[in-house]
């Protein structure tokens, strides 16, 4: 595996002189979801089939990748290099193709939508783990969307940014929130791309983030199998969720207003209905939580589809939480393989 510092470079790096002097320079936030219901697969005559609608209360966290976007002369190539930041919790392999990232992809489905070459380098380096959970890949995919529209000049309309972005991945919409610098918390349903912005609600928390990664592909398809009764859900995450047929968007409405009317996040409501298939697919899941809820005295949730762990709450009791793991970290040997990351909502 390759060392944080040493960036893998897809596309050579140009030095034509006459390069644009003024780069854009982006954050891309990780997300949480503070609630996600999910309902069963289209059936294969739908217009989305296999594909599952959800209904989940999203917020961005002060933790994030970062995107350089710099113009190139007029006929170049794009460019495009990504490397792990040195105080990347979780570094792992850079082993896919260029083509297939999304940041790449976004790129070329802005050309394909606006008509044009749009002659870039796109420098990124990541923080958040691949396959966590988190949304990396998809924040990427956004911060990339919105810097080209500011680069170029663009002057693109909201629409057309979602149309580029419903191709790419349904959580790409949630981090298009154009004029603000943070995307807002959002009830976020549909397939992803129906999205209603939020007030903020404060909130500290610790991410525990395993060795692991867990295919967001593979979890809906064991959620699928959950569903059908081919396997049994795991006795340890029953208490979090159980596969259902339909959203239950209405229970995430509730946390939502209950949560805002408050001002404060209740991490006895949320839950994620993605917890027993994550454990079911990589079992490691269930003994995280199962050990992040024991150390911190607080119940552990997962993250989108995993394999991230947080504890959420009030300032004072996220700072107990992450004192009593770090004090675990030494004697249990689940905690012990985890890395510990203090963050908040924002």
């Amino acid at each position: 595996m390759r060392g944080p510092h040493h960036p893998r470079k897809v596309t050579p790096s140009l030095s034509t002189p006459g390069l644009t002097i003024h780069p854009v320079h982006l954050r891309a936030p990780a997300k949480v979801n503070l609630a996600l219901a999910v309902g069963g697969p289209y059936p294969p005559h739908s217009d989305k089939p296999g594909f599952h609608p959800i209904a989940s209360w999203m917020s961005c966290v002060d933790f994030h990748d970062e995107i350089m976007l710099e113009s190139l002369p007029e006929g170049s190539p794009a460019a495009f290099s990504i490397r792990w930041a040195a105080d990347a919790p979780r570094p792992s392999t850079i082993d896919w193709e260029p083509s297939s990232d999304l940041t790449v992809r976004a790129l070329r489905g802005l050309e394909a939508r606006i008509g044009r070459h749009l002659p870039v380098r796109i420098d990124v380096t990541k923080r958040i783990p691949v396959g966590g959970g988190l949304g990396g890949g998809s924040s990427d995919a956004a911060a990339v969307l919105l810097g080209l529209d500011k680069l170029f000049s663009l002057r693109l309309q909201p629409a057309d940014l979602l149309a580029v972005a419903s191709k790419l991945g349904s959580d790409i919409a949630f981090f298009l929130d154009p004029g603000h610098d943070t995307p807002r918390p959002a009830l976020v349903t549909g397939l992803g791309d129906q999205i209603d912005r939020l007030p903020r609600v404060g909130g500290n928390l610790v991410l525990v983030i395993p060795p692991f990664a867990c295919p967001t592909a593979g979890v809906y398809a064991a959620y699928d199998r959950l569903l059908r009764g081919e396997v049994a859900v795991d006795r340890a995450v029953t208490a979090e969720s159980r596969p259902t047929a339909n959203v239950n968007e209405p229970l995430v409405r509730l946390i939502i207003r209950r949560c805002i009317e408050s001002g404060r996040i209740d991490p006895g409501v949320c839950f994620n209905a993605l917890t027993a298939p994550a454990a079911h697919l990589e079992p490691r899941v269930a003994a995280v939580i199962e050990a992040v809820t024991t150390a911190s005295g607080m119940q552990a949730h997962l993250s989108g589809s995993g394999s991230t762990v947080f504890v959420v709450g009030p300032p004072d009791a996220a700072r107990i939480a992450e004192t009593q793991l770090a004090a675990h970290l030494v004697s249990d040997p689940v905690l012990a393989t985890c890395r510990l990351l203090r963050a908040r909502l924002i």
